[in-house]
């Protein structure tokens, strides 16, 4: 069994945040990164737009990681 690292705990909870951003962006036009860091998205909130990417990299090395294992 894979054992999870901070690295993937971590970007799990980045995914999570993400998916909820842009279901509530989707559902009621409402972006929360804007509302935190600003309208026009500063240094702040583009370094975690890029986190967010990197996290969903890290989550699909970590499916075929899991994968795998379970073989």
């Amino acid at each position: 069994m894979y054992k999870f690292s901070i690295i993937d705990k971590v970007s799990l909870i980045l995914m999570v945040l993400g998916s909820l951003n842009w279901g509530l962006i989707g559902l009621l036009n409402f972006n929360v990164i804007s509302v935190l860091f600003g309208e026009p998205v500063n240094l702040i909130g583009r370094i975690l737009y890029i986190l967010i990417g990197v996290s969903g990299l890290n989550m699909i090395i970590l499916f075929f990681k899991t994968k795998n294992s379970c073989k």
